[in-house]
């Protein structure tokens, strides 16, 4: 875990801190790691490979891991039940939509793609992280901004996302506040958060060629009314039509069809 914390930086540290706080004090008591890239790795490896000289994969293995595997693995699973289906013959497109964000492609019940790569910093906007974009900006802000890489780093894993386009926040409950108060960042933040999610929603789409379901975890899937509406009005070529009453109320730990009767599942 601390050999690939590099990899993810928001996390691994803090885990460790936790394992090592547990060892000091209960000894004797046993601990066990659960891997959130897991569940993805039956990817194959057109989905999990880059476009990069093989021998890097071969000799350094880099490659697409994804992450938040036990939430896709889990919601998933709870979908397949509330659907009365078998998963072998059920097709899901589950997103982890929390201060960490990511997306899967679910193949009777198995993850075939997932926006998270290699880190956790890969695929949808984010509370703090960039999500995708273009691997050059880097160079650009090194050689003609005069960033370091840590402080690259720093700027893709912690001042991004939704935090720093709305420069507000990266709590999507305080940027529904400030959009509904006029805050034009907060308003773009949340536009350009569901914009990325619908478009691998279609991209999903596309890798899977039947959806029955689309699922929305995590704190923000589950709770916030707001981005769903935003979300599924972006998806109304896909057949997505939201049922705004039952959207209210679903939250708070409750699961639920928020689509209308007929139309695509979510």
């Amino acid at each position: 875990i601390r050999d690939v914390a590099h990899l993810a930086p928001l996390h691994n540290p803090a885990n460790i801190t936790g394992i090592e706080a547990a060892l000091a004090a209960f000894p004797a008591l046993p601990q066990v790691a659960v891997f959130d890239t897991a569940f993805h790795q039956g990817m194959p490896q057109h989905a999990y490979l880059y476009a990069l000289p093989m021998r890097l994969y071969r000799e350094h293995g880099i490659r697409r891991y994804g992450m938040h595997g036990t939430s896709h693995l889990y919601v998933s699973e709870r979908a397949v039940a509330y659907l009365q289906r078998e998963a072998t013959n059920t097709n899901l497109i589950t997103a982890h939509l929390g201060n960490g964000a990511s997306v899967a492609a679910i193949l009777g019940g198995r993850s075939v793609d997932t926006s998270m790569g290699l880190t956790p910093l890969e695929g949808l906007i984010m509370g703090t992280r960039t999500g995708d974009l273009d691997p050059s900006l880097s160079q650009y802000l090194v050689s003609q901004l005069g960033y370091s890489v840590a402080e690259v780093d720093d700027l893709y894993n912690r001042q991004g996302g939704l935090l720093g386009i709305s420069g507000l926040s990266n709590d999507v409950r305080s940027l529904e506040e400030a959009a509904a108060d006029g805050h034009v960042g907060a308003e773009l933040a949340l536009d350009m958060f569901c914009y990325r999610l619908a478009k691998y929603v279609g991209a999903y789409t596309a890798v899977l060629g039947r959806v029955d379901a689309l699922v929305l975890t995590g704190g923000v899937g589950e709770n916030a009314a707001g981005v769903r509406t935003r979300l599924l009005d972006r998806l109304g070529g896909l057949g997505y039509r939201l049922d705004p009453q039952a959207n209210e109320a679903v939250r708070f730990g409750r699961e639920g069809r928020i689509s209308e009767s007929g139309t695509a599942l979510t």
